[in-house]
């Protein structure tokens, strides 16, 4: 006859364990209601809760993190979710023949700009009026272009690029002197193309335009690598050593050891630090290997091994125009730069030099020294053509009529407007694709789209804290 057995308890020791399965019971962790299973081998029908994940001893980044968050800094996230989508935009439209495209075809490239569904590419575009233009032509189909202002915005941060190359060369250079074997591969570095300064042609072309730096070889299965030519001693200088020491560069320096506190920013309603004075003080006065140093030799998840890690991500943040980087990016370098595989463990654990934005799909990680309020200290010209940029973004007025257009160039007629395809636009080139792939990491955050006015009212800090 068939029996109903009712497990009630928590199954916790071993010998519990050994008895349930003896006696041929589903055991798992209880959740709110009990579901009705068959035992087939013993032929019992038994009333147990689903099977539920044990949760580990490690938690949420948002739960972790509810307590900690820094109102500041989250404005400063949402403004830079915010203008990556328009600059992902501008960099489409940058690498179309005549700068325009349909706007049929950006639906298309939704992924790129961040912009999921049901959120309109239409009132995307319109949102920024100072910076793109939408048009119609004599068939009705829709065209996005830029302004002339956003056109001249380009040729501006152009500009500016090739003015940071050569510093951009030495923060690649110094990532390859870190790496454990002086090379890392540059779809790696691609990543942080825009954090850098790195030009669009990063793959195709800057990387060969520093021969005296690193080179492009090949791995034995195929694979590209940028690699190291030469040490230099004097970019084995950390920038936090160049701040607290007043260490420029130096010929002879040799890494090894260092004894430097790292600055430390802490929340204002975070109250533990009181508690965890003499734990912080005592990390503080730690010695650590220098990021330029050979870590083969440290034990992971030794204390030396995880303070030379904080050490490398301080040193990687520091290079970084904003002083922020997607945590995703970072753990791609986990065993080229000898580096836990917890990260975020290391950035939770030490937030008075980190801070953590979970905000969006991706968590990026600032260095809170490099902030006051929600501003950066010390501003390079491209964060400042950024907030140029930022500063044309957002329209709150009556939408404007969408004009159409007939007086076009030979080459719109011919090339535009010739023949249709099915969609009602044209059909991009293989190389087009290619590099509209290109710029899906920049655009980082969640899907939705907030008006930039709308970022300081979103963010209350008594919501936040």
């Amino acid at each position: 006859m068939t029996r109903l057995r009712i497990i009630s308890k928590i199954v916790a020791s071993s010998n519990e364990w050994g008895v349930a399965r003896e006696f041929g019971c589903f055991v798992a962790s209880p959740v709110h209601s009990p579901t009705l299973r068959r035992n087939w081998s013993f032929g019992q029908v038994l009333l147990t809760w689903p099977q539920h994940r044990f949760m580990t001893t490690s938690k949420r980044v948002q739960d972790r993190s509810k307590d900690k968050r820094v109102h500041d800094l989250e404005i400063a996230t949402e403004k830079h979710k915010v203008v990556s989508k328009v600059l992902v935009l501008m960099e489409m439209l940058k690498k179309e023949p005549e700068m325009i495209i349909p706007v049929r075809s950006l639906d298309r490239c939704r992924n790129q700009i961040n912009l999921p569904r049901p959120h309109s590419i239409v009132d995307f575009i319109r949102k920024s009026p100072k910076l793109f233009e939408l048009c119609k032509d004599r068939n009705g189909l829709l065209w996005c272009g830029m302004t002339k202002e956003a056109e001249d915005l380009l040729e501006e941060e152009e500009k500016l690029i090739r003015e940071h190359s050569g510093k951009a060369a030495e923060y690649v250079t110094r990532m390859l002197m870190m790496s454990v074997d002086k090379r890392l591969p540059p779809d790696k570095i691609a990543h942080f193309r825009r954090e850098f300064g790195l030009p669009a042609d990063f793959r195709s072309k800057w990387v060969h335009e520093y021969p005296q730096h690193f080179k492009v070889v090949k791995s034995p299965d195929e694979v590209d690598y940028l690699e190291l030519i030469e040490w230099n001693p004097a970019w084995a200088i950390t920038e936090l050593e160049k701040a607290v020491l007043g260490v420029s560069e130096s010929a002879s320096h040799a890494p090894g050891l260092l004894s430097l506190s790292f600055p430390l920013k802490f929340p204002a309603t975070y109250k533990k630090v009181y508690r965890y004075g003499g734990k912080i003080e005592h990390f503080q006065k730690r010695s650590y290997l220098s990021p330029y140093a050979d870590a083969r030799g440290l034990q992971p998840g030794s204390k030396e091994f995880d303070k030379r890690a904080i050490a490398v991500m301080h040193e990687l943040l520091s290079f970084t125009m904003e002083k922020r980087l997607v945590t995703d990016h970072l753990t791609h370098f986990r065993r080229e730069f000898v580096m836990p595989q917890k990260l975020m463990r290391l950035f939770l654990k030490h937030l008075g030099i980190f801070y953590v934005s979970e905000r969006g799909k991706r968590f990026s990680v600032f260095l809170t020294g490099a902030y006051e309020g929600a501003e950066l200290i010390q501003k390079c010209p491209l964060v400042i053509w950024k907030e140029k940029v930022l500063s044309l973004i957002g329209y709150r007025g009556k939408k404007k009529r969408i004009e159409t257009f007939t007086d076009l160039s030979d080459v719109e007629d011919n090339e535009f407007l010739g023949g249709s395809s099915e969609d009602g636009g044209t059909p991009m080139q293989l190389n087009q694709i290619e590099a509209i792939s290109e710029l899906e990491d920049v655009a980082v955050g969640d899907g939705s789209f907030m008006d930039i006015h709308e970022i300081d009212n979103e963010y209350k800090p008594h919501d936040s804290l």
